[in-house]
Parts: structure tokens; sequence; C-alpha cells
């Protein structure tokens, strides 16, 4: 996805120009293996297979795929394929991600009980210690219990800041906002502090202040929920709502200062270079210093994002009591600890935030959560063992040149864009033969020495954990950047392309069936994996990427006259993808998808190219139809299909809200429709739904 969120502990979470929000992939229509076939694990666990690249049993006939192409490749698919009870959405992305999954439970699993090396200790450890329930309903609230010790010791407020900064220091949690480390947008070879908002439990700014019914249900559900948790700590009924409605009443104000979503896209917007000095006159009830002090942080200048954001919390924090904002702090407590604690809380912390906003209708199993919190915790520990076993040299290599291929069909793009100037075809050229490429994990593993793992201290785990991630990421404030490092784990299903280091990142997870698998048919995956780079290489010159330069640096390198051209063509696709409804009564937010869209759209175009000139190389058996279908067929089939998905209602429309990607559907349709390349391919008449008179079309 692409929120431009600078700091490491923003980026890392948000992923800046991923692929997708939530990685994950596709069950083979070679059927199932069981956990026994993965070094002897539980055989009552069924694993499934990599992906089809191009499922021939997805496609619906009795579909035109010129009225609606999503429902022509996909649409037996989704017939054959209903959500599972502990999913909120179920698609290509998510089979492949339940593969890796269980792979990487059958290495965990292994490494809790016969550990082979001290990486598999520490892993091992910690995902022994997540799946220990039983200790966990032992101990009930007693894990926090330290933590609310000390928010119930606090008594004024001018030490709130010293109480902030040692609940972040010794005990990885932090309130209120966001700090950490970032580039400099003005020198990305520069890392500097930076500031950003923060503070609130439900998924957007929108949960707190929309006034429809709806959103006025799930407000009473969340304080309901609060109540709830607040009771299972010991509070009376009574005082339960009182500390709930104090929480709601804090988040709210902090909702109302909190700058919306599209608007933290433009990074001049969240650059605010300011003294320490300055910051603590923007919000003067908020000793910064004494917070500092607390991580151990000397702050002289940093990057205040969201200034607005600060001066309302400043205010807030004068006239909330202080037993509002011990509420405040301790509902932060148990929220973030909520899922490791005993079964009440993890089950009431379950059915509302993902039963009631999501619609989940079940808890997903222990061992899958706790899979995925060791990947998220120990990912370059696990990642070692994951890549050496799944990921194969060779299929490195044929990546690398996938990408150079794409990167030549992109330098074609733009030198024949007949709206951009010479002038600045030359920066965009610049830029692109800049481009860093990294391919399936790290050159160099994340050093994991210090952090202390114990196999029966599962809160204790994650709390470390987050010290460790937060001083690390401390660190690197004042030192060089680590062009090197990676924001995604080497198992993830997803890739993205960070501005601020002008590279474009492939973790190994993604590199399998659907999407990718150099064995194959090139039509297919270059419609599939193709798209995937091309998909990422364009977010450096969608609407956001094309503000950064070939260094990284936030710089204009448009002439005025192409400027405005670009804008022109991006406001075409804001337009058309605003009106596309995901569910009834709610539509995209064409603004908060607009580079998603337009990386689509140009991979769509660029990968397009790129398989022709491998066609060409190939010869005229190349050309010639596999089961039906030509090759431009076979492309537009492989990239539509890997967004066959399935998503519960709760969740599109949460997702319409906070997801800058736009839905399966109108991500396929969406590019097909701006693509005459495809309007030939099928033999689509102008005027029909997907060959629009009015294409958009960017790059």
């Amino acid at each position: 996805m692409t929120n431009f969120f600078r700091p490491a502990f923003l980026r890392a979470a948000l992923a800046a120009g991923a692929v997708f929000a939530v990685g994950s992939i596709s069950a083979h229509a070679q059927g199932m293996i069981s956990l026994a076939g993965i070094d002897g694990q539980d055989p009552s666990i069924v694993v499934p297979r990599g992906g089809v690249s191009m499922d021939l049993n997805a496609i619906d006939k009795t579909a035109d795929p010129c009225t609606d192409f999503y429902a022509y490749a996909c649409g037996n698919w989704r017939k054959n394929n209903p959500i599972p009870a502990d999913k909120t959405r179920w698609g290509r992305f998510d089979e492949l991600g339940e593969h890796n999954l269980y792979t990487l439970y059958a290495l965990m699993q292994q490494a809790a009980a016969t550990p082979a090396s001290p990486l598999q200790t520490k892993y091992g450890s910690y995902f022994a210690a997540c799946m220990n329930d039983t200790l966990a309903n032992q101990l009930g609230a007693k894990p926090i219990q330290p933590i609310l010790d000390k928010i119930a010791a606090w008594k004024d407020k001018a030490a709130l800041a010293k109480l902030a900064g040692s609940l972040e220091d010794q005990h990885g949690l932090g309130v209120f906002y966001n700090f950490g480390s970032e580039q400099d947008q003005k020198d990305s070879s520069l890392q500097i502090p930076g500031l950003y908002q923060g503070g609130l439990s439900l998924p957007d700014r929108d949960y707190y202040l929309q006034d429809d019914d709806r959103m006025k249900g799930i407000r009473a559900k969340y304080v309901e929920h609060m109540v709830k948790m607040f009771t299972l700590m010991g509070d009376t009924p009574e005082q339960a709502a009182t500390e709930a409605a104090s929480v709601m009443r804090l988040e709210t104000a902090l909702a109302k200062a909190s700058m919306p979503r599209v608007d933290m896209r433009d990074p001049a917007n969240i650059y605010h270079v300011q003294t320490l000095a300055q910051l603590q006159s923007l919000s003067p009830n908020y000793k910064w210093s004494d917070y500092f002090s607390g991580i151990h942080q000397p702050v002289k200048s940093l990057n205040v994002g969201t200034p607005e954001f600060f001066k309302a919390m400043s205010a807030e924090i004068q006239s909330a009591s202080v037993p509002d904002l011990k509420s405040y702090l301790r509902w932060h407590v148990v929220h973030r600890f909520a899922g490791s604690l005993s079964k009440p809380f993890d089950e009431e912390n379950f059915s509302f935030f993902q039963a009631t906003l999501a619609g989940q209708k079940e808890q997903s199993p222990r061992w899958k959560r706790c899979t995925q919190a060791t990947d998220a915790a120990l990912g370059e520990a696990v990642g070692q063992d994951w890549v050496a076993k799944y990921f194969t040299p060779e299929a490195k290599a044929n990546m690398d040149e996938l990408i150079r291929q794409l990167e030549s069909a992109l330098g074609q793009d733009i030198q024949s864009l007949d709206w951009m100037s010479p002038a600045t075809k030359v920066e965009a050229l610049k830029k692109l033969k800049a481009f860093r490429q990294k391919v399936g994990y790290p050159e160099k593993w994340r050093d994991y020495s210090t952090l202390t793992v114990k196999a029966d201290d599962r809160v204790g785990n994650s709390q470390r954990v987050a010290i460790f991630d937060d001083r690390r990421d401390l660190a690197k404030i004042g030192k060089p950047v680590d062009e090197k490092e990676w924001g995604m784990t080497p198992p993830t299903v997803n890739a993205y392309y960070d501005p601020s280091n002008n590279d474009i990142n492939f973790p190994a997870g993604i590199l399998q069936p659907p999407f990718y698998d150099f064995k194959i048919d090139p039509a297919v995956n270059f419609g599939a994996i193709g798209v995937v780079i091309g998909h990422e290489m364009t977010h450096g010159f969608d609407d956001q990427g094309s503000q950064y330069d070939e260094k990284g640096n936030v710089r204009m390198w448009w002439t005025p006259a192409d400027k405005a051209a670009f804008d022109k063509r991006t406001a075409c696709e804001v337009n058309e993808y605003g009106n596309f409804e995901v569910v009834p009564g709610t539509k995209l937010n064409g603004k908060l998808t607009l580079g998603e869209n337009t990386a689509d759209n140009g991979g769509l175009q660029i990968s397009n190219l790129a398989l022709h000139k491998e066609l060409d190389r190939l010869g005229p058996d190349a050309q010639k139809p596999i089961d039906g279908y030509t090759p431009d067929q076979r492309y537009f089939l492989g990239f539509a299909q890997v967004w066959c998905e399935n998503t519960r209602e709760e969740t599109s429309r949460m997702r319409a809200k906070t997801d800058p990607h736009s839905s399966g559907q109108w991500r396929t349709n969406g590019a097909v429709q701006n693509s005459a390349t495809f309007a030939k391919a099928f033999a689509c008449k102008q005027g029909q739904p997907m060959a629009p008179v009015n294409a958009c079309r960017v790059w």
C-alpha cells in the first residue's frame, strides 16, 4: 500500500507502496497436502498447496468479459471458495498466505520442540510461549498488573510525559502519538526524529466523527466493549462505565484533531521541522523533554508531522482530569495486550475488533495467530530457515531478469508519452535508472542477540520485542541510512516501493504461484508477477512517488505544464474509481486509492509491453493460443485471477475507509477498462463497460 508515513515504525506497518494491505494468495487445483508431509508434523492439519497461475476452472464463461471481466475471470472461483469462518476475506492472496503460514508453523513447532540453533531457540521459545493458553488462563490479568500499578501510582499531570516515556521504554507501550526515526524529506541520506498523531483504537477518525446510524451503532458497541474489558480488570460495572465514557471523550477529541488519511498522502502536509522549544510551545501542557529523557533519546529538532494534533492533545491534557487520563492509559494497556491474556480478555477483544468491526465469524486457531505473531516479532530469524528451505537461487536469478525486462518496458513507456515534455522525461528516466531492487530476503540478517525471549512469558516477550524494535529504530537517528534494510519479512505475500530509498522490494513469500512461476507460460507470468513488478515501479511515478527524485528527496522535477497534465490525468482516475461501489451504499474513495490505482494501471500497461518483447524473442510458437486463449487473453486472465476474492460486507465497508487499495473487483475491472490492449484482445466494442469511451491513462 502507499501511505508515505516517513518513520520506520510506521513504514514497516504500512509498507509504503505495497501491492496489498494484508499479505496472502492460492489453493491448488491439484488438492491439498497434510502437514504430515512437512517434517512429520500434525497430520490433522491440512495444508493448501501453492496456487495455480491460471485456473481454467475459475472462469465463468456465462459472463461476458466485455461487460464484467472480473465476473468472467473469477466467477466460478468465487462461487466455489466461500470465506472460511476464521477469515474476513478469502482470496488468492490469502490462499498463498495460508500455505506459507503452514510451512512457517512447521518450522516453529520443530524449533519449539528441538531447536538446532540459537535463533531457533529464540523463535521456538516465542512460539511456545504464545501457544501456552493454560498458563495464560492461570495468570489472568497478572502479566499487565505492573503496568497498571505504575499508572495507578501516577498523580500529577505535569509528570504525564515522564510516565509515557517510562511506559514506552520499559514496557514497549506507546500512547497518544507515534515517535521514531525517519528519512529527511529534503535529504534522504539523513535519519531524523519524526512525531505523528496516534492514540486512537478504532480504525479511522471517521469512526468517531461520522454521524450516520451505522457509525453511531459501532461507537455504542465500542463503549460496551470497553466496559466489559474494564470489568475484566476488576472494575465495578459503574466504574467501568465511567472509565469507558472518559476514554471515548478523549479519543473523540484526538480524532477531531487527526489529519485525514487522504491529506496525509501529500508529503508536504506531514513535514514540519521544529526545534524542541517550538514543539514545547505548540503543546505547552506536555513536557516533551521528560518524554525524550524517558526513552533515552536526546532531541534538539524533529519533524512534527501533524502539528494540529499536538495542539489539541495539549488542550485535552489540560482539560481532562487525572482519573480521565488514567482511564485512557489503562484502556490502552489492556487493548494492546488483550490477545495475549487469558481467554476472557482474548475472546472479548475478538468479539468487538474482529467480529463486530470486520464481520469475522470465528476466532482463528491459536496456532495460526502464534505463527503470525512469531513471524511479526522475529521474522528475520525464522525467515532465514524459511528461505533456505523454500526459495531457490534459480528463482531469485529469474526474478532479477524479469525486473530488468520491466524496467526496460517502463523506460519505453516513458519515452512514448505524448503528454510529457523531453525535459521531464529526462528526469523520469534518471529516476528509473536509479531504482534499486531487493529480491527474496535481506543481504544482511537482523541481529537478535540482545533480545531476551522466554518460553513461559507470553506478554513479557511481546513487551521485550516492542522495546527491542523501538530502541533499534531510535538508534538510527543521526546515523547513515541502511539502504539494504527490509520492511517486510521473507515469507510475506506482498511487495512494496519505498520512495525515500527509491527501491522496489519483493519478499520470497510472493514469488510463488499464482504470482510467479518461471517454468510456465510467459503470458500468465507477466500478467501476474510482471504486473506486480510494474505496479511497484509505477509507484515511483504516482501522485506521491512522483514528488520524490532519484535520490529519494522530495523535489519538484516536473515542468509546470507537465505537472498540470499529470494532475489532469490522475483526476480522471479519482473520479473513475470514486464511482465504483464496493457494497450497497459504500463507494471507493478515489483520492485515498489514487496511488494504488495508478500503480495497477501502469503495471498492467508496462508488463504487457514487456510480454510482447519476450514473445517476439521466443518466436512464432509463443504466439499460439493455449487452451483456446491468445497470449494477451492469457495475460489478462493471469492478472485478474490474482485478485479473485470474497470479502465480508463489514470488512468491505471498513476497507473503503482505511485501505488505499481498491477491492479485487475494481482493481481488475478498473485497470482493464482503461486498457486498449484488453479491448482488442477480447474484441470489446467501444461503449461497453470494459471499453468506455472516456478511459483514463496516466502511465
